[in-house]
């Protein structure tokens, strides 16, 4: 896991933003980590609440592609 430099709550959103508009089928899983990352050490409530559109977004577009590429869980047998 890359550490990350020291950051305003400006900057965050702006990372996570940016890791939601450059994502790719075959970065998506890091690009979530490195986002949930960045949620994690957000201090405020406020500050999350502005960054949940994007990573909403991130964790969607992971179950689209997931499903598509036939990553999907089998279903249980009865």
């Amino acid at each position: 896991m890359t550490k990350l430099p020291i950051l305003t709550p400006d900057d965050k959103i702006a990372e996570i933003k940016r890791l939601y508009y450059s994502a790719t089928r075959q970065t998506i899983h890091q690009d979530l980590a490195t986002a949930l990352q960045l949620l994690k050490s957000m201090a405020s409530e406020e500050e999350r609440e502005r960054a949940a559109v994007y990573m909403d977004g991130l964790s969607q577009m992971r179950s689209d592609w997931s499903e598509r590429s036939g990553g999907r869980k089998s279903k249980r047998k009865r």
